[in-house]
């Protein structure tokens, strides 16, 4: 995932990777006889990876021109650059429309979201009305934020759910929780803390540099600086080899977040056939699935493109 940045734009340094990618989307026209050119991106994580790979390499076997602008920045840099017309498609969360759209939802549109075919029909609707995004078949598989231990802390310290987690902390044992700066700010912790009543003080936060779990969940496991709990989501493929176990969200803090392809309107418009061809490849993403390509990536050390041809070809996608 998660998974979750404003629209606001902050700092010369995010504005710069903007406009590196900029004019990269090119048109869209048939003139040399392929089609496209389309433009990919995706966000700097490991699932990001994979699943632009994936749509990238099933383009190009049905005769689509692709740049792949993958690994492209945070969520903020990606929601600007398809919005302004600087990539054309990239693989979103269905969840992340409730933080895109925050300041519009009732409260009522708001309890959508622990839905995943209501949430996502949501947001669908609002970023096409919205912004001329469509949102495409997603894969029906939960990447919600979550925080895990190593199974030996949590079997002695009592640690089953997020529940425990807060007596846990309340209790003031030591706790040091690595994860990305957005989990510590947007939808991961802050909604932890709302609902279970816990409060982590900065020096009980580890801030690693972007939003890879592989970081976190290796900082756990090896115990880094005292590290005892990191960020993890729902479809990672790292915890069981690492011997982690995640916290279950027992009172339903987090909500659903389907990894969804989204793509320009005005490019679907031309080519529509992207709908037919990435429908069946993105219904074959399950949980289950998604946990052992990732495992691929981050425990084994594949390229994600190695490992998008290998789902495809297995699957019958590609030849």
């Amino acid at each position: 995932m998660p998974k979750y940045l404003r629209f606001a734009i902050a700092g010369s340094a995010t504005l710069a990777i903007v406009v590196a990618i900029a004019g990269c989307a090119g048109s869209t026209s048939d003139s040399a006889g392929t089609k496209g050119p389309i433009t990919i991106g995706s966000k700097i994580d490991t699932e990001g990876e994979l699943v632009s790979s994936i749509v990238k390499l099933a383009l190009e076997d049905g005769g689509f021109e692709v740049v792949d602008k993958s690994q492209t920045g945070t969520t903020e840099v990606v929601r600007k650059a398809i919005i302004a017309g600087e990539i054309d498609l990239y693989p979103e969360y269905s969840g992340n429309g409730y933080w895109f759209f925050l300041d519009e939802l009732t409260a009522d549109e708001k309890a959508l979201y622990q839905s995943g075919p209501e949430g996502y029909a949501l947001t669908a609707r609002i970023d096409l009305e919205a912004n001329g995004i469509v949102w495409l078949e997603p894969a029906r598989a939960n990447n919600t934020w979550a925080i895990a231990t190593t199974r030996e802390f949590a079997t002695a310290e009592g640690l089953a759910t997020m529940s425990d987690f807060a007596d846990y902390v309340n209790a003031g044992k030591p706790t040091k929780v690595a994860a990305s700066d957005e989990f510590f700010t947007s939808a991961g912790n802050p909604e932890f803390e709302k609902v279970y009543g816990y409060s982590l003080a900065e020096n009980q936060k580890v801030r690693l540099a972007g939003g890879n779990t592989a970081a976190t969940e290796k900082a756990v496991a090896d115990g880094t600086d005292g590290v005892n709990f990191g960020m993890a989501y729902g479809t990672d493929g790292a915890l069981a080899d690492l011997g982690l176990v995640v916290l279950e969200d027992d009172r339903g803090a987090q909500i659903v977040y389907w990894p969804t392809p989204i793509i320009r309107k005005a490019v679907l418009d031309e080519y529509p056939e992207i709908a037919d061809i990435l429908k069946p490849v993105m219904e074959a993403l399950t949980l289950e699935k998604l946990q052992e390509l990732n495992a691929r990536i981050q425990v084994n050390g594949e390229a994600a493109d190695a490992v998008a041809r290998d789902f495809l070809t297995e699957g019958g996608f590609i030849e």
